[in-house]
Formats: C-alpha cells, structure tokens, sequence
C-alpha cells in the first residue's frame, strides 16, 4: 500500500538516498529541504543542488523547499505523512563552535518541530531520527586504548564497541554533540508521553555515493574527493583514530526494518560495528592502493572532544531489527570512488 513519507533534509546525502529507496517501492515522497549546504559548509551552489536534480528524474517525489525552523509551513508538508524520516540538521562540529546559535535553531527547534508536527497529526506517523555518536562527548575517552602502527582500539572491555547504555553524563560534547543530545532525548520522551513509533539511530560513520564530504564532516568521502583531485588533506591528530564505517544502503535497510517492525520505540547505535572500521591513516592507504593516488596530508591540533576510538557496538540493531551490514569497505569505498572519478567536475 503506497505511503506518504516525509523525509526533511531530503536533498541531502542521507536523505536523497532514502527518498529514492522509497520511490523506487512506489510511495509517495516528500523531499523537504532548505539547501542551506551552501552557507553552513562553504559548499559551491552546485554541490548543494545535485542530489534535488537527481531527484527530479522521479514523477513521485515532490520536492519542497523549506526550514524545519518553519513549523507552519512543516505543518502544512507533512501533516498527511505516515512516516517521516528527519535527517535534516547542522552536521558540522567546527561550524557548532563558530554559530551555535545556528547549530542550535537547526538541531533542536527543528526536531522539536518535527515532533509537534506528529503529535498534531491524525495519521500518529512514525518517525526515524538521526541521531549520533557525538552524544556520547569525551566520555569515550575516558576509555583504555592501545596504540597500533597506524590505528588505535579499545581495549579488551569494550572490544565490541560503545552500547546504547554508555554514559552521556558530565563531559564535554561541542555545542553540535550537545544540541543533536537534546533533539535524541526528545524524540526519546515524545514516544513515550504521546505514544509515538520512534526509532532512534545513532550514527556512526556513513558514507557513499552522492556525498559531498568536507574537512568537518563526511570524512570518508572527503578523502576520496580530494584524492581524486589532488587537493591537499588536513588531519586534526595524528590520523590513528579509527572509526567503524557503514554503507549508505545498509543504514537505509536499517531504518526500514524499524519501520516494518512491531518495536513502538528503540534507541540504535548504528554503524559497520567492529567488523568494518578505518582509520584516517588506513583510508589514505587504502584509496592510493586503489587509485596510484595520495594527497599532500597535512596534521594540525586535535578538534575539541574528539573522540580517538569510536566503534558502535550494533548488537542491539542485530537482535531486535534482524539486521547487519552486508557492504564491505572495499566494496563501498569501490562505489564511491567510482562516482566521484564519474563527477568530478562538481567538486
């Protein structure tokens, strides 16, 4: 039966992805996007179009232009949706700590919009939020590590990973860590006060095709670009921090399997798990042995809260959503390569 879903940030990496999926299944998508891309990570306009012209090419995705911060007009896109999926947001660290104001108004009144929307609404959509590791702030730290050659890890206590249970408590977070905490608590107490269908995904690392990674954000993607282009690479570190990294489709595959379930609420950490991670050093070796290509690499200071060691432990998302990542790092990376070697006149 052909849904209505609302995908807000649809224009963007994620949520261009997930407004295809949903097309492709014949349901009727509504891509809700300021294209604010430009302004918050210095982007060129073309880059901030590309994913709303490629999705032009599908008759069932209306394309609306607009601010989560709006509720009026958010009200008025989606109060007939039966899902609605919120990747919309300041993805930035460093652009946290210049405007948080800005990082502010976006993540949180923005959510909590999208709540008041679904509260409001008589069809009680469900709604996927797009949460992150960064809610869990220097607290991961505080977690022993071992030093490899080329790559840190946790030690034996946390082989498997950070859990959702991991403390929030008492630590440093960035204005971006702690506005994207205050939005995951929300979609977390507006499920059980009004009796919403929320799932809660916090992200690791995602990457593929159609991002337009930059220094702050979107790493993965960011390392093939300027590889391909021969554009220099600064690394805040030392470039052993290591991260698990999951495929775009297998986040997606994730979502929908909340979606379909019977789960009325569920908070996930969501990433490749301990079984497909990178480090920044690894990357850079792994794309010049794929491509005969390496960047000028430059190091700089550690970021505040950066965390040396994430790896979402995604033992939940496996037992309660029947899911786990099918795509390889070599096998994404492969993708991905691919399509920036096939675009690079949009970079």
């Amino acid at each position: 039966m052909e849904k209505v879903i609302l995908i807000t940030g649809g224009a963007g990496f994620i949520g261009s992805h997930l407004a295809e999926y949903y097309a492709n299944k014949g349901n009727a998508v509504i891509v809700f996007d300021n294209l604010s891309r430009t302004k918050l990570l210095g982007k060129s306009r073309k880059n901030a179009l590309y994913n709303w012209n490629y999705l032009r090419r599908y008759d069932n995705i209306d394309l609306v232009q607009g601010d989560v911060r709006d509720f009026e007009q958010l009200e008025k896109v989606g109060k007939n949706a039966d899902i609605i999926i919120h990747t919309a947001g300041q993805t930035a660290v460093t652009t946290s700590i210049t405007n948080p104001r800005e990082d502010f108004s976006t993540n949180v009144v923005g959510t909590f919009n999208v709540l008041e929307v679904a509260r409001k609404s008589d069809k009680h959509p469900v709604i996927i939020y797009c949460s992150t590791n960064k809610v869990y702030g220097e607290n991961v730290n505080e977690i022993g590590i071992v030093e490899k050659r080329n790559f840190y890890i946790f030690k034996d206590d946390f082989k498997n990973g950070i859990s959702e249970t991991f403390g929030i408590d008492l630590c440093e977070h960035t204005p971006y860590g702690c506005s994207k905490l205050s939005a995951d608590l929300y979609m977390q107490d507006y499920a059980r006060l009004y009796g919403l269908k929320v799932g809660v995904f916090r992200m690791s690392c995602i990457y593929g095709p159609r991002q337009f990674g930059v220094e702050d954000q979107g790493w993965v993607a960011w390392f093939a670009i300027a590889t391909l282009s021969g554009k220099p690479i600064t690394i805040f570190g030392d470039g052993k921090q290591i991260r698990d990294v999951l495929y775009v489709t297998d986040l997606i595959k994730a979502f929908d399997a909340f979606v379909q379930s019977d789960l009325r609420q569920g908070v996930f950490n969501i990433g490749g798990g301990k079984d497909n991670t990178l480090s920044l050093l690894e990357l850079l070796d792994f794309l010049e042995k794929m491509t005969g290509l390496r960047s000028k690499v430059i190091f700089t200071n550690w970021r505040p809260s950066d965390q040396k060691v994430y790896i979402s432990d995604i033992l939940r998302a496996k037992k309660s959503l029947n899911w786990e990542p099918k795509v390889t790092p070599k096998e994404g990376i492969k993708k991905l390569v691919d399509w920036v070697n096939k675009n690079k006149n949009i970079f």
